[in-house]
C-alpha cells in the first residue's frame, strides 16, 4: 500500500466498539448486531439507511476513539429503532415539507430526541453531537415538536455536515444500496428486532432509561389515530367499486362514439350516503354517547362534509328514528335497554335512498346480522375487557361475538387498530 492508498476501514476496531456498545445498552444488542455494515466514502461519521445497513466512514473510524464509537453505533440504531425515517416521511407529508433542507432540519430534530439521555453510565458521547440545549430547546421532546420549534440559521450553522441517512429523516441517499440492494433487512425483520428490543426492556425496564422504557411499552401496544383510521376506514368504504356510484346522461359516455345514433350513458360517481347507528343500550355510558356524537362530526367531514348526506340512527334493542345529520345538535340518543343492533342494520337498510355505507358506535355487546348487508361496513368499538367476563347485565359468564369477517373494524381508544 502506498502512502497516498486510501486507508481500508478497520473492522476490528468498528466491531470491538459495537461490542463495548453493546455491553453499555445490553438491551440493544439485539439492533446493534441485526445492522450490517457497508464501507462508504461518502458518509462523513455513520450512517443508517431504513433498511438496516450502516454505512461507516473509514477515515472517521481510524480517527475516533473506541469508547465514541460506541456511542456513535447506539445513536445510528437508535434512528431505526425509533422509526424517525416512517415518522419523517408522515411529518413530511402532513406539514408539506419539501428539500434536503427540511430534510435536514428532521435528521438535527432526531438527534435532539436521541441525544438528550443516549449518552452516561458506560457510554461516552461522542465529539460534537446536537442536542437540544445547543439549539435553546428543552429536553425530552419527541422528534416532531422539536421541528416546530427550530429552523436553520446560526445555531444549526455548526452541523450543517450531518448526515445520518435516511433511516433518520426518510430521505433516500445516492450511496446507499435501495431496497433491492444485498443484506437489507425485511419489514418482517425489522418488526422482529423492535419486538426483541422491546421485550428486551420491559424484562429488565431498571437497565433503560425512561424514553426507552416509553418507546418499549408503545413497541408492544403502539398507539394509534384511532379517530384517522376510522375516518380512513369510512373513506375506504365510501370509495371502493360500487360505492355511490350510478348512470346518468348528463354526460354521455364516450362509447356513444362507437355505436352510431345511439346515446349511451356513463358511470358518475355521486356522493356517498353513509347511515350512522349509534348504540344506546345500557351498557354504553353518557361519556361514550357523547364522543359517538362527535364521532358522527367526524365521519360527515370523512365524506367531504355534506351533512344532508350522514343520517344518524339511534338503537338499543329496538331501532329508532332516522334523523339527518343537519339537526345533529338536537338528536335524542334514546334507549338504555338491551342491545340488538340487528334491527339497526335492518332499518337503515330500509331507509331512502339506502346508504352506501352503514358506521356503527358500539360496544360489540350485541348480535351480529347473520348475512352480509347489501352494503360496506364499518364497526367503531368502544373499548371493554371482555375477558373479565362481567359485561352483560343478566349473565355474567356472557362474551360477545367478535365482529363479523365483513366488517371493517376500528377499535375506539388510546392504543386501538384497525382489522
Amino acid at each position: 500500500m502506498t502512502a497516498d492508498a486510501p486507508r481500508a476501514l478497520d473492522l476490528d476496531k468498528l466491531f470491538a466498539a459495537r461490542l463495548q456498545a453493546a455491553r453499555a445498552r445490553p438491551y440493544l444488542a439485539t439492533a446493534l448486531f441485526a445492522l450490517h455494515t457497508v464501507e462508504s466514502r461518502s458518509v462523513p461519521t455513520m450512517a443508517v439507511d431504513r433498511h438496516w445497513r450502516c454505512y461507516v466512514s473509514p477515515a472517521f473510524v481510524d480517527r475516533t476513539p473506541v469508547e465514541e464509537l460506541a456511542g456513535v453505533w447506539v445513536h445510528e440504531v437508535s434512528h431505526l429503532l425509533r422509526d424517525h425515517h416512517g415518522r419523517s416521511d408522515r411529518v413530511a407529508k402532513e406539514r408539506g415539507l419539501t428539500g434536503p433542507g427540511e430534510r435536514l432540519r428532521m435528521n438535527i430534530a432526531a438527534d435532539c430526541e436521541i441525544n438528550d439521555d443516549v449518552y452516561g453510565d458506560g457510554l461516552v458521547r461522542p465529539e460534537g453531537v446536537v442536542e437540544p440545549g445547543t439549539l435553546g430547546l428543552s429536553e425530552g421532546e419527541l422528534m416532531e415538536d422539536y421541528l416546530r420549534q427550530f429552523r436553520l440559521g446560526p445555531r444549526t450553522q455548526s452541523h450543517t455536515w450531518l448526515d445520518c441517512g435516511s433511516g433518520a429523516d426518510g430521505l433516500e441517499r445516492e450511496w446507499e444500496l435501495g431496497p433491492d440492494g444485498a443484506h437489507g433487512l425485511s419489514a418482517q425483520e425489522r418488526d422482529a428486532v423492535r419486538f426483541r428490543v422491546a421485550q428486551g426492556i420491559k424484562g429488565r425496564p431498571g437497565n433503560a432509561s425512561k424514553a426507552w422504557q416509553r418507546w418499549a411499552e408503545e413497541a408492544f401496544q403502539p398507539p394509534q389515530p384511532w379517530r384517522e383510521l376510522l375516518g380512513a376506514a369510512i373513506r375506504s368504504a365510501t370509495s371502493g367499486s360500487g360505492a355511490g356510484e350510478d348512470y346518468s346522461y348528463g354526460r354521455p359516455s364516450r362509447r356513444s362514439a362507437g355505436v352510431p345514433g345511439v346515446v349511451l350513458p356513463s358511470l358518475r360517481r355521486r356522493p356517498p350516503r353513509v347511515s350512522v347507528v349509534i348504540d344506546t343500550s345500557g351498557s354504553v355510558s353518557d361519556t361514550e354517547l357523547g364522543s359517538a356524537l362527535c364521532e358522527v362530526a367526524a365521519i360527515s367531514r370523512a365524506v367531504g362534509g355534506r351533512r344532508d348526506l350522514v343520517s344518524v340512527l339511534p338503537c338499543d334493542a329496538a331501532a329508532r328514528v332516522v334523523h339527518p345529520l343537519c339537526r345533529a345538535e338536537g338528536i335524542p340518543l334514546l334507549g338504555g335497554g338491551g342491545t340488538d343492533l340487528r334491527t339497526g342494520f335492518a332499518k337503515a337498510l330500509r331507509t331512502r335512498p339506502r346508504p352506501d355505507v352503514i358506521v356503527v358506535l358500539t360496544d360489540g355487546q350485541t348480535p351480529w346480522p347473520s348475512t352480509k348487508p347489501s352494503c360496506r361496513t364499518v364497526v367503531g368499538l368502544f373499548p371493554r375487557p371482555y375477558d373479565s367476563g362481567s359485561w352483560d347485565e343478566d349473565d355474567p359468564e356472557y362474551v360477545p361475538d367478535t365482529p363479523p369477517a365483513w366488517a371493517r373494524v376500528v377499535e375506539i381508544g388510546a392504543t386501538s387498530a384497525v382489522r
